[in-house]
């Protein structure tokens, strides 16, 4: 069992805490980076993003690649959709999909490093 070392006083450092504070994003962002994490928590949704993260891919595509059924692929999209993670474009009736800035391939990559380390 690992030993979570505390301290043996209760001081605290008022310019510490104020310089931290000056610098700690908005509840707000908090929540909606924690819900951009929550999305991302998904293993069917992970392996869309980092397909899309090698380029644009219709539903179909996306589907082979996660092993996923078109619709629960759809239903994905959607939710990734409203959070900002992925966009589509329409050529004709196909819609094809990709990430919707560099950040997310970033965090993807990022990721893959810490849990590969």
């Amino acid at each position: 069992m690992t030993r979570i070392e505390l301290c043996d006083i209760e001081v605290v450092d008022r310019d510490a805490v104020e310089r931290v504070q000056a610098t700690q994003a908005h509840e707000d962002e908090l929540g909606y980076l924690a819900d951009t994490f929550q999305m991302l928590a998904s293993p069917t949704r992970l392996r869309m993003v980092e397909a899309l993260a090698g380029g644009e891919l219709c539903v179909c595509d996306l589907a082979a690649v996660a092993g996923a059924s078109p619709s629960a692929v759809s239903h994905h999209l959607r939710q990734l959709r409203q959070m900002r993670i992925v966009r589509f474009r329409k050529e004709g009736r196909m819609a094809y999909y990709r990430l919707d800035d560099e950040h997310i391939s970033d965090l993807l990559r990022t990721g893959l490093e810490h849990v590969r380390e």
